[in-house]
């Protein structure tokens, strides 16, 4: 649980710096956290989410809030947007580092060779692949559509 430990870390050090904005957005990481081990514990889970479990509620947050930072600027309310963009900062610091365009071209080429992928169907396999081995690296958003196209052609 490494990275709940950098969390907790950076919740301390923060509370000594009195940063404000910083503390709140890594006591939301937090309680996101804790949200999903309550809820794997109900699933007869006793451990509480893994670290790549944790990776994924980082990559929801910082989707929601670029979403949100969207739909602020739309509006006009640049104040709420570079709120929600620093959250981002924030929580990127926990993510490890995105996957360039090349990178992940080259990961979803190995992950359709290594499964033997050759049509659409296989398609779930692929995806399954590279979320077990790329969660947080990558946009499986953007990805899913790269899988689709080299799997049709």
């Amino acid at each position: 649980m490494e990275l709940r430990a950098r969390i907790n870390s950076a919740m301390k050090q923060a509370m000594r710096d009195k940063a404000t904005a910083r503390l709140s957005t890594v006591r939301l990481i937090n309680a996101a956290i804790k949200d999903r081990d309550i809820a794997a514990r109900s699933e007869g889970n006793d451990e509480g989410v893994d670290d790549a479990e944790v990776l994924a509620i980082l990559g929801k947050m910082t989707r929601q809030r670029q979403e949100s930072a969207r739909t602020y600027e739309e509006a006009g309310r640049f104040d709420l947007s570079e709120r929600e963009l620093a959250e981002i900062k924030v929580i990127e610091e926990f993510l490890p580092r995105q996957l360039s365009q090349d990178e992940i071209e080259a990961a979803i080429t190995e992950a359709v060779e290594h499964i033997g992928a050759s049509s659409i169907r296989d398609m779930g396999k692929v995806m399954g692949a590279l979320k077990a081995k790329y969660t947080g690296q990558m946009d499986f958003g953007a990805v899913g559509p790269m899988v689709k196209g080299k799997l049709s052609s």
